[in-house]
């Protein structure tokens, strides 16, 4: 059904209905006017043909003039008996008088003597208005009439003295005329049929190219571009399907250009750090990167598509759209979690057209949580180099100023005096000595001496010299301590400085040692992982509060301020620790529990190349050392 719909709607129908129609109605309105036109030709020659020759209305006028009745209608009968016209069925003869005179039809001849019936003859025979050529119809059969009026002239003088009607059957006529009538009707469907094989001809000729030019705007429309229409003529229709293939050349140009810049775009916000979200006029979301949408906490874009902006950045409540538009002060916003820590800032510009008109906006989120982290270390650490400064500048100074009153010159007092001062000159020293390593480390001139080294005899050799300390320093006043080893005899070959690994393994020993009560044990440890080795030093300290925990390894963080500083550390050295171990590709933490000591551990990944040299000697130890 549809179909068929689709088939009267298109043009090809329309075009052979057209021009089947307009012939149709063209032939008709031909036949119509041919029929007419002969009908009248053939009926004016058969008028003609029955008309009475001149002599025979001039027989019959001399005859109706004459005294004697009887003897004029016995002539008036031979007149008409003498007609010799197979046309003319009947021919009748009145006077003035409208009485017959005489009548060609034999069986008629009684009416002879009696007035017709026939007011147009009566009319033509008193010389009234009458109809010239009447047509009857007599039953199923229609009749030509010719009626004249018989006039007599005498001495110039004109008297009609009666009329003759001539009848003839029309039927033969009309027979041809339908003869004729099937004939052209018969062309005529033969025409049609014609007409609609050749407007069906012509209709494909000129709706096929129309076709093709449809098909292709509904491909073009569709996206596709490939293809163009063959141009078959240079007339409109040619024209058209050239500008068409034009045309879609120039689409498929400028959707190409537009899809490069969309995905310029997208791969322009894609890769972007910061955050980027496009809303309408009415602060719905049409666009967002995957930034905006990993700060916001949303892992599927549908879920934020079309949805309020304020409402998702959780400023319903805080502002208007408008103010969110007009506000220039500097906005942040936090959204940090237990998992992490992430604040941004707020950037908003409107998209304006040239009519002034504001179509929507685009919002930018800033990370600035490394931004913020980066200024509390800058702020923290010039705090804390001031207070570290500041502490033993202010001792050196009071003890100066104790000598310059008077202490100098007592023997007790001034060189212990002397003593402080010079040993917080040397802490200072330390500690300036630690933030210039620190800072040729965080601006990567740190130079590194890289080589494979045998960790298990290098960490057996720097264990050896905390051993020949510990027997050097057996004094009944200093604090008593032992090392416990664990230590693989397999050759294990990493690649490091081995300068600055002794100088980690140094500081971690010398923190236990610091650390650990009188008569305490030092445990090491080195196991060998799958993919690593793992250096580990055990303490039996105070161990480190569970909350200070990820705080150790920071610059000038203590757990115990006081005792830290009254044992002369500076605060760096487990930070300088972190950032040589990390130089490595290595990795170093802690685990401690409260009261139970604390146990530092490193983990450096190794080789297993077992072909290396392995040249270790204590002479070379002692001049890195």
């Amino acid at each position: 059904m549809k179909k068929g719909i689709k088939f009267v709607a298109s043009i090809h129908f329309k075009i052979a209905l057209v021009f089947t129609l307009t012939l149709l109605v063209t032939l008709e309105l031909i036949g119509a006017f041919f029929i007419k036109q002969l009908e009248r030709s053939n009926l004016s020659n058969f008028r003609q043909q029955i008309t009475l020759p001149a002599y025979v209305s001039d027989q019959l006028t001399q005859q109706l003039t004459g005294s004697e009745t009887a003897s004029s209608n016995a002539n008036i009968h031979n007149v008409l008996s003498s007609v010799n016209n197979v046309l003319i069925t009947e021919i009748e003869v009145v006077d003035t008088q409208g009485i017959i005179r005489g009548t060609s039809d034999i069986n008629d001849q009684d009416a002879v003597g009696q007035k017709t019936t026939d007011s147009n003859l009566r009319h033509a025979a008193n010389n009234q208005t009458y109809l010239k050529n009447p047509v009857e119809q007599h039953g199923s059969s229609r009749y030509q009439t010719v009626v004249k009026p018989l006039i007599e002239t005498t001495n110039g003088d004109n008297t009609t003295v009666g009329a003759v009607i001539v009848k003839a059957n029309l039927e033969s006529v009309y027979a041809t005329l339908q003869r004729i009538s099937v004939i052209y009707l018969s062309a005529t469907l033969l025409a049609v049929m014609l007409g609609v094989i050749m407007a069906v001809i012509i209709s494909r000729a000129l709706a096929k190219p129309i076709s093709d030019i449809n098909q292709r705007t509904i491909r073009i429309a569709a996206g596709d571009y490939s293809g163009d229409i063959d141009v078959r003529s240079h007339d409109e229709i040619g024209q058209l399907a050239t500008n068409v293939n034009a045309l879609a050349q120039r689409i498929e140009e400028t959707t190409n250009s537009q899809e490069l810049e969309r995905r310029r775009l997208d791969s322009v916000l894609e890769h972007m750090t910061d955050g980027v979200i496009a809303t309408d006029r009415r602060g719905s979301i049409n666009l967002i990167n995957s930034a905006a949408l990993a700060m916001i906490g949303i892992e599927d874009v549908s879920e934020v598509l079309g949805q309020y902006v304020l409402q998702i950045l959780h400023l319903n409540e805080q502002y208007q759209l408008r103010e969110f538009f007009e506000n220039d002060d500097n906005l942040f916003l936090d959204f940090s979690d237990d998992d992490r820590q992430l604040k941004v800032k707020v950037y908003n510009t409107q998209i304006q057209r040239e009519s002034g008109f504001i179509s929507g906006m685009v919002i930018v989120l800033h990370d600035v949580t490394e931004e913020q982290r980066i200024n509390e270390e800058r702020r923290q650490f010039v705090s804390n180099v001031s207070h570290e400064l500041r502490t033993p500048l202010t001792s050196v100074k009071s003890y100066i100023d104790a000598l310059q009153d008077g202490a100098m010159n007592d023997q007790e007092v001034a060189p212990h005096f002397l003593k402080v001062a010079q040993d917080e000159t040397t802490r200072m020293i330390h500690m300036i000595n630690d933030l210039l390593e620190l800072s040729r480390m965080d601006s990567g001139t740190m130079r590194l001496t890289l080589e494979y080294v045998n960790l298990s005899e290098l960490f057996n050799y720097i264990l050896n010299r905390f051993d020949m300390i510990i027997s050097n320093e057996q004094q009944p006043d200093q604090k008593q301590y032992s090392i416990v080893r664990d230590v693989t005899d397999e050759s294990i070959w990493v690649e490091i400085d081995p300068s600055k690994l002794t100088q980690v393994i140094d500081n971690i020993m010398n923190n236990a040692i610091k650390y650990s009560p009188d008569g305490g044990v030092i445990t090491t440890r080195m196991v060998k992982e799958e993919r690593q080795v793992v250096l580990s030093i055990s303490d039996q300290g105070l161990g480190i509060p569970q909350k200070d925990l990820n705080h150790v390894f920071d610059r000038f963080f203590r757990v115990d301020k006081a005792r830290s500083r009254a044992q002369g550390g500076t605060g760096l050295g487990l930070a300088i620790s972190k950032e040589i171990v990390e130089s490595f590709k290595g990795k170093i933490w802690v685990t401690s529990q409260e009261g139970q000591g604390s146990t530092f551990n490193i983990a450096l990944p190794y080789t297993i190349e077992g072909n290396l040299d392995d040249d270790w000697e204590d002479d070379d130890f002692d001049e890195m050392g």
